[in-house]
């Protein structure tokens, strides 16, 4: 594929060993033409997550100890920066994602001249396999809640698989090197900006695939990482951060 724009795979990562692996082979395989860099951020693991993203053939950037999956993109987003990168994709480091996707999320800002595009499971012509229950009924109804609040028509509120301008980091009104974004506060917070800075923002279907059974498909904590997700938008809306 013929394209003049420099775009990077940006992977948050804490303790996938055992996939970390398998996403950078894929994305090696399935993605080559849409990704320059393959960068897996890995965010204090204790396991051998960075050294199986290094052999097959990913850079990476180690953080000593685990800062939160906000600080992991800041670190990946800083590096792009500064290595001059025009598109970031960002995807989970868990193989849930579908590289083959990538190119998805990617074409509406080659071809469409979008800003940020938000990969959504719940539109159509995404799928959902093996969502468990409950993250189906948390997801939709903060997507609800995200779509209300904002007065933006999306789909599927906290689905980590995205791409967007780096560019976008030089609008003043959108700043993610604040310290209240280390964690899970940082992904919607970007996309709130996005929307609320008057950015060209779509959805594409993407393919979100669960682990069989309800063991291992999230690292999140029940009630203080969901309220992490949600009070951005609140805070946000109140005028209370920026």
């Amino acid at each position: 594929m013929d394209r003049k724009e420099k775009i990077i795979a940006i992977i948050p990562a804490l303790k996938e060993e055992g996939k970390i692996g398998t996403v950078v082979s894929r994305l090696k395989k399935e993605a080559a033409d849409f990704i320059d860099e393959i960068l897996v951020v890995d965010d204090g693991s204790k396991d051998n997550t960075a050294s199986e993203a290094e052999n097959q053939g990913a850079m990476v950037i180690s953080h000593e100890h685990n800062r939160g999956v906000g600080s992991a993109i800041r670190t990946g987003i800083d590096y792009a920066l500064e290595n001059k990168y025009d598109i970031a994709v960002i995807m989970g480091g868990d193989n849930q994602d579908n590289p083959r996707e990538i190119k998805r999320v990617v074409y509406p800002i080659l071809h469409d001249h979008f800003d940020f595009v938000q990969g959504s499971r719940y539109m159509a012509g995404g799928e959902r396999v093996n969502i468990p229950l409950f993250r189906w009924i948390t997801t939709g109804v903060y997507s609800l809640l995200f779509k209300i609040i904002v007065r933006f028509p999306i789909s599927d509120g906290t689905n980590g698989f995205r791409a967007f301008k780096l560019r976008i980091f030089s609008n003043k009104e959108i700043n993610i090197w604040q310290k209240w974004l280390d964690r899970y506060e940082l992904e919607p917070y970007l996309f709130y900006k996005a929307i609320k800075s008057n950015l060209k923002v779509t959805e594409a279907p993407v393919t979100k695939s669960y682990p069989t059974g309800d063991i291992g498909y999230t690292k999140m904590i029940p009630i203080l990482d969901w309220w992490r997700i949600i009070r951005p938008i609140f805070l946000l809306k109140l005028k209370l951060k920026k």
